[in-house]
């Protein structure tokens, strides 16, 4: 069995709000010892010693939000069209991107078509690419009218949503898509701004029977449950009938956060701030200026957001970074920006926005089945990556994917700097202006 004495590093151990020297030694695909407060492990043949240069050793980051099938278009449609064969390419580029910026697990959180978040898994699994660990869900589904459906009378148009009606259809459909191997079911019971002023994010098109119906299928059939769900209604039906990933949460009342905040241990909330951000604020180089995120309800979204996201956190609820990245002006391997956001709007220290980027992360990648990732921690996964800097100092050095200078899943090595050259490189440290 392989085994890897890290030395010389500063270990950010995943829930901790500071650095502390330390040594960590990986055997296998697992962390076996780490010793703190001045102390060593103990030197083997056996294993091969990185002296770290006094860099940063933390766990992977986790996406729970992830939509790596995405193509960093402009539009839906533009990710629809892409024929089948060129998506699987650009879904297997993109999982090989994640990896590079210290992604070493995701939770994918729609895929654009049917079975490619699947197959994908299955593939980066086996071992045939690279890529995090993976867990699979299935395209959005929706109701007539509803987000993911782009239909008109006069015309069929392809979109992102599988379109249901009633409990019958549901169930079907659910059904067929667990047997094709999904590990989560996602539905939208909310519009969004980016519908362009069609359903407005405050909008929840979907009955409570057909939410029930989504989750008792999935759970019967022991899937995990995630939703869409930016309006106060939408995140009520998530705490009734169980919905483990609640996206969004954008325009929770005072009153539902404080009950989700009684049922906190049962839920995870990604608000994928940075869609709102960035199309409110950098998105006009692509036709959308501030008066017209303005005119949709996107800068809404974003106000709104961060203070439920703020009311949300001070109540203890879990909230996540990330998601939606994978639209020209939000492009895939950008993501870590959303830790920015979290401080700088959420109310979130450093040490915080990266708890809930690795621990919590974790934690909610594994959901029940025992896996243990995202802490560095005796008998937790080796997801590892070596960052060159202080990420709780400078939170945006996880921006730049020069200062990861080493990544690691499940104890090997997916990059680590050629040889010769040092893990924390000596160069000047450029701090990113705020956003």
């Amino acid at each position: 069995m392989s085994a890897i004495l890290f030395t010389n590093v500063r270990v950010f151990e995943g829930t901790g709000d500071a650095l502390e020297p330390a040594e960590v030694l990986v055997q296998g695909n697992r962390i076996k010892t780490v010793a703190r407060g001045g102390q060593h492990i103990a030197r083997s043949k056996a294993a091969e010693v990185v002296d770290g240069g006094g860099a940063t050793l933390m766990p992977g980051l986790v996406n729970p939000h992830c939509h790596f099938t995405y193509n960093n278009a402009t539009s839906i449609a533009d990710i629809t069209a892409l024929p089948v064969e060129e998506h699987m390419l650009v879904t297997m580029r993109n999982l090989a991107t994640y990896l590079d910026y210290g992604f070493t697990a995701v939770i994918g959180m729609a895929s654009a078509k049917p079975r490619l978040e699947v197959v994908a898994r299955n593939a980066v699994a086996a071992g045939h690419y690279p890529g995090p660990r993976i867990r699979a869900c299935t395209p959005e589904y929706t109701v007539t009218g509803g987000l993911g459906d782009d239909n008109r009378l006069d015309r069929e148009i392809p979109s992102i949503g599988l379109i249901c009606n009633g409990a019958d259809e549901f169930r079907r459909s659910i059904r067929e898509q667990i047997r094709e191997g999904v590990d989560i079911v996602k539905f939208n019971n909310s519009g969004d701004s980016l519908t362009m002023g069609g359903l407005p994010g405050d909008i929840n098109p979907m009955t409570d029977d057909e939410v029930r119906t989504i989750c008792e299928t999935t759970h019967r059939l022991g899937r995990r449950v995630a939703a869409h769900a930016h309006a106060d209604s939408g995140v009520l039906q998530c705490i009734e009938h169980g919905v483990e990933f609640i996206n969004h949460a954008t325009f929770a009342s005072e009153a539902t956060i404080e009950k989700l905040a009684r049922v906190a241990d049962r839920h995870w909330v990604t608000p994928a701030i940075a869609a709102r951000y960035n199309t409110t604020y950098e998105a006009s180089d692509w036709g959308i200026t501030e008066d017209l995120a303005e005119a949709i309800g996107n800068k809404r979204e974003f106000e709104s957001g961060c203070r439920s996201m703020t009311l949300m956190h001070e109540a203890g609820i879990r909230v996540l970074p990330f998601g939606d990245y994978g639209f020209a002006w939000i492009p895939i391997g950008s993501d870590a920006r959303d830790l920015e956001h979290m401080v700088n709007y959420f109310g979130m220290q450093p040490w915080q926005a990266l708890r809930a980027a690795t621990a919590y992360g974790g934690e909610a990648w594994a959901g029940a089945d025992g896996d243990k990732l995202g802490r560095v921690k005796a008998g937790y996964l080796a997801d590892l990556i070596v960052v060159d800097g202080d990420p709780i100092a400078d939170i945006t050095v996880l921006q730049d994917r020069s200062r990861i200078t080493a990544v690691m899943k499940d104890g090997h090595f997916h990059r680590r700097p050629a040889a010769g050259e040092p893990f924390a490189a000596a160069r000047p440290k450029r701090r990113r202006r705020a956003a």
